[in-house]
């Protein structure tokens, strides 16, 4: 059973990696034919290695983890890539259109990608600004649970992906943000750290985060990235380091008011159900829960859950993403209440991969929560 399923995964493996080699070869072409038009350059060896080296530079730093340059140059590859595959057929198009027209090709080919070159400079400008400018959102929900007390404020944020492209400067502004609306609890619901928790710990982001600080404390769970990287009792051991209880299929009682419920995320299949977790709760109590993908609204409503907080979707990051995470998601971003359930999603307040958001926006997520009978 187990070859048959490493033998699935390794055709799977192959096939995108034929369609992947088959659409970098075909930007390549494209920026080569602009390159050969501009500088007259008849042989394109150094060129055709550079570019495959950019290309798998995100690949190579898997492997090569000290050598950072690599991700670096993966990681803005990929809005590269996304971004030419959208662009260079409509280019490819309009460059055949106007030469079949008469215009003389080398003239339609240099300015057709001066205006693709625009097209990326002020993607970079924009997307820069919305990864790194992050925004608070606020929203008010009343929760029908009579507690010790009738006002709760949380602070939420998910998917920061701290490490190499999200780092210090970033850490800070989170800490800024979040200290600043004096929230009771601070909840992040995942993807701390991208992948590997050494950059994390080597350029001392713990120590910074340690200032989060909010009376009720702050807590999170784990992400799917911090399982890719396989670091993750390194991860929790510098959480608890800097006072960020993690919970994993773990439910507390906080002040003895209300119960906050953290998942272990989707990648472990051996994580428990939502049924498992509640089933020793007194539900006369608010019941929080941080699952770090959306994909069970459903099974928390059922089971009595009151606010459920979630990220991982980045709402598709570079749009037109979002069309995707909208198809796959009952709720890729923002809020949704169903029956006593609340449900938030957030963009994330770091990014994966390139530093760039185009339709989507680095927030915190501010709730206000009022208890009634």
């Amino acid at each position: 059973m187990n070859q048959k399923i490493n033998f699935n995964i390794a055709i799977r493996i192959i096939f995108f990696l034929i369609i992947y080699s088959v659409l970098t070869f075909y930007i390549g072409w494209n920026v080569w034919v602009w390159i050969k038009g501009i500088f007259s350059i008849e042989h394109p060896w150094f060129y055709s290695l550079l570019f495959i080296l950019i290309a798998y530079s995100y690949v190579i730093s898997h492997f090569l983890k000290k050598w950072t340059i690599f991700k670096l140059i993966g990681s803005h590859w990929f809005a590269i890539f996304q971004y030419s595959i959208l662009f260079f057929p409509i280019a490819d198009l309009f460059v055949w259109i106007l030469t079949s027209l008469g215009l003389a090709e080398k003239l339609v080919i240099f300015w057709t990608g001066i205006v693709i070159l625009m097209l990326f400079i002020l993607i970079y400008i924009f997307g820069t600004f919305n990864a790194y400018s992050p925004i608070v959102r606020k929203y008010s929900i009343a929760i029908p649970k009579k507690v010790s007390y009738s006002h709760l404020r949380i602070a939420m944020a998910s998917d920061m992906h701290f490490g190499i492209l999200s780092g210090v400067s970033h850490v800070h502004r989170l800490v800024r943000e979040i200290n600043a609306l004096k929230p009771d609890i601070i909840l992040l619901p995942g993807d701390i750290i991208d992948d590997d928790p050494n950059p994390f710990i080597d350029k001392n982001m713990g120590d910074i985060m340690a200032k989060l600080s909010a009376p009720l404390g702050v807590y999170g769970v784990l992400g799917n990235h911090e399982y890719y990287g396989g670091g993750i009792p390194k991860f929790l051991k510098e959480m608890k380091r800097i006072g960020i209880t993690i919970l994993q299929d773990e439910a507390i009682l906080i002040d003895q008011s209300f119960y906050l419920v953290g998942r272990k995320d989707k990648t472990d299949f051996k994580r428990d159900t939502i049924e498992k977790l509640v089933t020793n709760i007194d539900i006369q109590y608010p019941i929080i829960l941080m699952d770090h993908q959306p994909t069970e609204l459903k099974q928390a409503e059922k089971n009595h859950v009151d606010l459920l907080l979630s990220g991982h979707t980045h709402r598709g990051q570079m749009a037109p993403n979002h069309l995707f995470t909208r198809k796959m998601f009952e709720l890729d971003w923002g809020y949704l209440q169903k029956s006593q359930l609340h449900t938030f999603v957030s963009s994330g307040f770091g990014f994966w991969g390139p530093p760039l958001r185009i339709g989507s926006r680095s927030e915190v997520i501010l709730i206000d929560i009022t208890f009634s009978n």
